[in-house]
């Protein structure tokens, strides 16, 4: 009874300290962000959480136990859907319910949807349908391939966004205009200095948090007999707090094109940086990994992808597109739990 209780006492300090941590990392973001601007803005946030992830998933790569070799799957898998359809879907819910219609860029929207569908098949489904490895796996010959087509892709959609097409990321010029944080003074050096530092900080306290509450996490779900893939989509949910709560958080002050910057560039991330980096880990030590997915799961991705596409498509949203997206995102999770 000592135990439990004092076990109990545990998660609720680090589920504390972990909101804590969130809410630090969304707050010093928002001040990089302000300064830097967008496009470039959403991307600190993404960017500087997904090398924390890649580095947690590394580590347990190496650390080399039973369901390893699967980790880097289900992390990418679970993040493209809780993007997809849990931050998206929330996004345009919660918006909707305060300002009824909202607008956004499509033409940057849906080009990053095109190289995120890509990059998803390269890696997720892919291995599913080659012939040269049984199973779904990748020869060491196709996962190298994988790895540098997955980093050029990923690279050359940075270089769009933030070069070539910049405009297509940015706000319409009638959201500007009643846009508060646009017409903000923007922070000194020194303050955005700061906040670059604490962002970093509290992005590793919440990748360590999760760390130490995944093995309560994991006794919970052997508990009640789950797969063991709920694990991983526990602990990408608990890795992608500080960005869902400052896209919806973005989304209620009518700000959807920095949600949906901020999301699509968060799950474009998680793939074009974590693969390579995984890739390469497994190659140098001569690791197993296994990336295909499930037929079931491979539906899931799809029907996803297709809906966001009608989602991204005319640029407006309203609440029954969320709507639509969060009961994917409930369909997903149960069918985790009943495959």
């Amino acid at each position: 009874m000592t135990n439990l209780l004092s076990q109990t006492w545990f998660i609720l300090l680090m589920s504390a300290l972990l909101i804590g941590s969130v809410l630090s990392a969304v707050h010093h973001a928002e001040v990089v962000a302000h300064k830097t601007g967008e496009p470039f803005g959403t991307l600190v946030l993404a960017i500087c959480i997904t090398v924390i992830e890649v580095s947690l998933i590394i580590s347990l790569m190496l650390a080399g136990k039973e369901g390893s070799e699967v980790i880097a799957r289900d992390a990418v898998f679970a993040t493209i859907m809780l993007i997809i359809n849990g931050v998206i879907g929330m996004c345009i819910f919660v918006g909707g319910l305060s300002h009824h219609e909202m607008s956004f860029r499509n033409e940057g929207t849906n080009s990053a949807l095109a190289v995120l569908t890509a990059l998803a098949t390269f890696i997720l489904v892919m291995p599913v349908v080659t012939v040269s490895a049984p199973g779904a796996d990748f020869t060491r010959s196709q996962l190298s391939f994988a790895g540098i087509v997955t980093l050029a892709l990923y690279m050359a959609f940075l270089f769009f966004q933030t070069i070539t097409h910049r405009d297509y990321y940015l706000p319409k010029a009638k959201e500007k205009k009643t846009d508060s944080n646009f017409h903000a003074l923007k922070p000194t050096n020194l303050k955005t200095a700061i906040s670059a530092v604490l962002l970093f900080v509290s992005l590793i306290a919440v990748v360590a948090l999760a760390k130490l509450l995944s093995p309560a996490i994991e006794a919970g779900v052997s508990a009640i007999g789950a797969p063991k893939t709920v694990v991983g989509i526990a602990i990408a949910m608990l890795v992608l707090l500080p960005e869902s709560f400052a896209a919806i958080r973005a989304a209620r002050a009518n700000r959807l094109q920095s949600s949906l910057n901020l999301a699509l560039g968060s799950a474009l991330a998680s793939i074009g940086l974590t693969i390579p980096a995984v890739a390469a880990i497994a190659i140098f030590f001569d690791m197993p990994i296994t990336l295909g997915i499930s037929s079931l799961n491979m539906t899931l991705m799809y029907l996803s992808f297709f809906i966001g596409a009608l989602t991204l498509a005319i640029g407006r949203t309203t609440v029954l597109q969320g709507i639509v997206h969060l009961i994917l995102f409930f369909e997903y999770l149960f069918l985790s739990l009943v495959p």
